[in-house]
């Protein structure tokens, strides 16, 4: 009989509740998004809002998988990295809900959690490009932990595109709305930052930003933008490829949403003969079920809980987690 694991997500600007079953069934994915009036995230009112919506995604997630509290084996919520304020909130509704039904409680990283839904899509071991607000990381596994191989040494590329947004007068999230005006026509002459197997995007957006001041179009800046940093990220992700000798690739986090980055990562994955796996756009931005997913793989392979499992963790990262699960 499958087990059933709710989820909690809550690391920056996403209110997640999911539902999933241990044989890998979606049962709800309830979601509920910050948006600024202008700026960025504001850790204090984004963690007001998730305060607010999240009693209500509760319900709402557990009316639509038709469960009851005592039908839930595991409660599972993110303990890092993220913002502190909506980190804590997570955790106070996760033991909130768990302690007054009884249920066991774990906290996980939320980088692997993007790596493990995308092994839900069938893959085996694989390469992850994680792109997303704060973290850009190119992920694999061995010996014991998900080792980076290569990560920003900057910002992360989707706050980098937030930036860009709000300098260029487009508003909060800025992702989404570049990706609609980068039509071109012109390819500009950004820098291209690889240094090793890191990248770095401040420099490219501060100089998209003069750009756009000279006079070029917002089309062909955005367009220049995307071009320039997917292929800095693919060429990391291609030479740990290379050196892992591994078969996969995964796209996870919010950047992979966009429609250019999957297509450039398809792209270098069929030159070099191996399978590129991209998870639905649901399960690329921040959710609960992959956290929901993340804690039944960790207690499936009876992973002893510990105290300091249940601790917030700003600065969680990903090589950090003992993978006693793979």
């Amino acid at each position: 009989m499958s087990q059933v694991v709710i989820g909690i997500e809550s690391t920056a600007h996403t209110a997640g509740v999911g539902i999933i079953t241990s044989d890998g069934k979606i049962l709800s994915n309830q979601r509920a998004v910050y948006t600024p009036e202008e700026g960025g995230i504001h850790p204090r009112e984004a963690a007001n809002h998730h305060s607010e919506t999240l009693p209500g995604l509760f319900k709402a997630a557990l009316e639509e998988a038709k469960l009851e509290p005592k039908d839930i084996s595991l409660v599972s919520y993110a303990r890092g990295p993220g913002l502190g304020p909506c980190l804590r909130t997570g955790a106070t509704a996760a033991r909130a809900f768990a302690y007054s039904h009884n249920i066991p409680l774990l906290g996980v990283n939320h980088c692997v959690a993007h790596l493990e839904i995308g092994i839900l899509e069938g893959a085996k071991d694989p390469v992850l490009l994680y792109l997303s607000g704060g973290n850009t990381q190119v992920i694999a596994y061995a010996a014991g932990r998900f080792r980076v191989f290569g990560e920003t040494l900057d910002i992360g590329i989707g706050n980098g595109l937030d930036k860009f947004a709000r300098e260029a007068g487009m508003g909060f999230p800025g992702g989404p709305k570049l990706e609609k005006v980068a039509k071109g026509p012109e390819l500009l002459d950004l820098p291209y930052s690889v240094k090793g197997m890191d990248m770095s995007f401040s420099g490219l957006m501060t100089a998209a930003k003069s750009k756009l001041d000279a006079g070029h179009s917002l089309e062909s800046v955005a367009y220049s933008i995307q071009e320039t940093a997917f292929a800095m990220s693919c060429e990391v992700s291609e030479r740990a490829l290379a050196h892992t000798g591994k078969r996969e690739l995964v796209l996870g986090g919010g950047v992979a949403c966009n429609s250019r980055l999957r297509e450039m990562a398809r792209i270098m994955a069929e030159e070099r003969g191996i399978r590129c796996f991209v998870p639905k756009r649901a399960l690329c931005v921040d959710n609960g079920v992959m956290i929901a997913w993340l804690g039944w793989q960790m207690m499936s392979a009876n992973y002893a809980i510990s105290e300091q499992d249940n601790v917030v963790d700003q600065k969680y990262r990903t090589d950090m987690v003992e993978v006693t699960w793979r």
